[in-house]
């Protein structure tokens, strides 16, 4: 007997101490990487002295179980660790819920009401009742005067008039009550569900408790809803002042709770990432078919890009020259060893909608030599350039960049710090106030047939005019063919000066144009080869 008796109270013990006790956890503070986001949130939980399972509400839709740490005072054990999103309590619903606790207090006022509302109905009947029955016992009696019974009469009447209208008048707010019962209940149903929906996320701690009490605990882990990218706004109103750059970030969450006013870190490092180190094989190179696009032979644009994401060769002239320093925003920058981290010292706002929240980051202003560009065989526009020197201090990352120039916007550029040259060359846009003109020299061109031979000869001028108000300083670039067969022979003819590198066959003229002023370059090449042949590309 006693041994059943005591088996009986071990089962009732391990009964209650697998209740499950219910928490919220609040997000403290998020540290974004390009690829996922750790996220630190807190929560109190009161528990009883032994084994209790807690269910903690309000976590990550979707986290990585082993990236789990729980933060816990010395008194507590943390057994185990399980997320979960379709936990089913068998247990009593969880009461922790606001939402739920609003509507079920709401509900305990109304049902107070309601029995209210009926005593008081029941009442009023009794009096009817008791009014009605006197009327008898009256009525039956002799030797009342006319005087005694119209009083009689009127009393009755009177009060059987009122008890009637408070009837009535609880009967309508009985109904009233009703009704808003029946909503009521319905919204705690409605609140329950969406409770459930809310918080598919949950984590289920098994642990150990040395004394009962509130128990806080610090709760992180990483989850992969969450992103963030660089971009940029340059803006320049003239080549002799420096860039304003204000750094921004993209953050974009889907985690499945809401961040409200978190301390937020972006970082550039990429957790989860294959940690095999490569292996090297042979490369081995094999013919195919080349593929030209609708640009003219010889040209090649690589390099930086401009407002409509074309590409610039390099320039490596001097040009002009700001002077300016950097200025940081409310962001404090650590460089670690492998990434770089932006602590964001003022609370964000970002919900889980998977759209993109814009975070200022930092303004610098970047001291930069202006240079404009051209290359009249591929457009008959000039680009201004802006080079950068001593750019990783600045702690850039790869990002588009809006160009705003003169108060204008220019369109858009890419900024890649990961070059091997100590230089950051950024497009900003076309000046359309650079005019230039390519135009065919009909007189010094043309075709003759000597012998067995063909003899082409090609002659181009370019005219470029400064239509600023201040002096504009410019690269132009142009090419002449190069021989790929000895029965093929090219012979730059006229070049106006220009630096000429033999080797590649490109010619260089830095000329710098005051206001207004137009200057004019010629280049003319001869082209001989046996006339039974053609060249494709000529």
């Amino acid at each position: 007997m006693k041994r059943a008796l005591l088996m009986l109270l071990l089962l009732c013990g391990m009964a209650y101490a697998q209740k499950p006790v219910f928490t919220t956890a609040k997000v403290k503070a998020a540290t974004v990487y390009f690829n996922a986001a750790e996220i630190t949130q807190s929560a109190t939980v009161n528990l009883p002295a032994g084994t209790s399972e807690i269910v903690v509400k309000n976590v990550a839709d979707y986290l990585n179980e082993g990236s789990v740490q729980i933060g816990a005072p010395a008194t507590l054990t943390v057994l185990s660790v399980q997320f979960t999103t379709n936990y089913i309590s068998e247990f009593e619903p969880d009461e922790t819920s606001p939402a739920l606790k609003r509507v079920r207090d709401s509900i305990a006022i109304v049902k107070k009401e309601l029995e209210k509302t009926t005593t008081l109905k029941a009442s009023e009947f009794k009096i009817l009742e008791l009014l009605d029955k006197n009327n008898q016992v009256y009525g039956q009696q002799s030797g009342l005067s006319v005087a005694e019974l119209v009083k009689m009469v009127d009393y009755y009447k009177a009060k059987r008039n009122e008890t009637s209208n408070t009837i009535n008048a609880l009967t309508d707010k009985e109904q009233k009550l009703n009704e808003l019962f029946t909503k009521l209940s319905s919204r705690l149903e409605t609140n329950t569900r969406e409770a459930e929906k809310t918080s598919a996320g949950k984590l289920v701690l098994q642990v150990m408790n040395e004394q009962a009490g509130n128990v806080a605990l610090d709760i992180s882990y990483l989850t992969g809803n969450a992103s963030w990218t660089p971009f940029y706004d340059l803006r320049a109103d003239n080549t002799t002042d420096p860039i304003n750059m204000l750094y921004k970030a993209q953050v974009v969450q889907q985690t499945g709770i809401d961040w409200k006013k978190v301390k937020l870190t972006l970082s550039s490092g990429v957790p989860n990432q294959n940690n095999q180190a490569p292996e090297i094989n042979p490369w081995f190179l094999q013919y195919g078919s080349a593929i030209y696009g609708n640009r003219a032979p010889g040209i090649q644009i690589r390099g930086v890009a401009s407002s409509d994401k074309e590409q610039l060769n390099e320039v490596v002239v001097e040009g002009y020259r700001s002077k300016a320093s950097s200025v940081s925003a409310n962001t404090t920058i650590t460089e670690n060893q492998l990434s770089v981290s932006f602590d964001i010292d003022i609370p964000y706002d970002i919900a889980s909608n998977g759209k993109k929240h814009s975070v200022t980051l930092k303004e610098i202003k970047l001291p930069a030599t202006y240079r404009h560009y051209a290359v009249p065989k591929a457009e008959k526009e000039a680009f201004l350039m802006a080079e950068i020197n001593d750019y990783s201090k600045y702690n850039l990352l790869k990002g588009e960049a809006n160009i705003i120039f003169d108060g204008m916007y220019a369109g858009k550029t890419f900024i890649d710090p990961n070059q091997t040259t100590d230089t950051l060359r950024l497009g900003m846009g076309r000046d359309r106030k650079i005019s230039i003109e390519r135009e065919k020299v009909v007189e010094k061109s043309g075709t003759k047939f000597l012998s067995s031979r063909r003899e082409q000869t090609f002659t181009y001028d370019v005219t470029i005019r400064n239509n600023k108000k201040e002096a504009a300083q410019i690269v132009v670039k142009e090419n002449y063919p190069i021989s790929t067969d000895k029965e093929m022979e090219i012979e730059l003819l006229e070049s106006s000066s220009a630096d000429v590198n033999k080797e590649t066959a490109l010619l260089q003229w830095d000329i710098k144009l005051k206001p207004g002023e137009t200057k004019k370059l010629r280049i003319s090449y001869k082209v001989k080869y046996p006339k039974d042949r053609s060249i494709i590309n000529l």
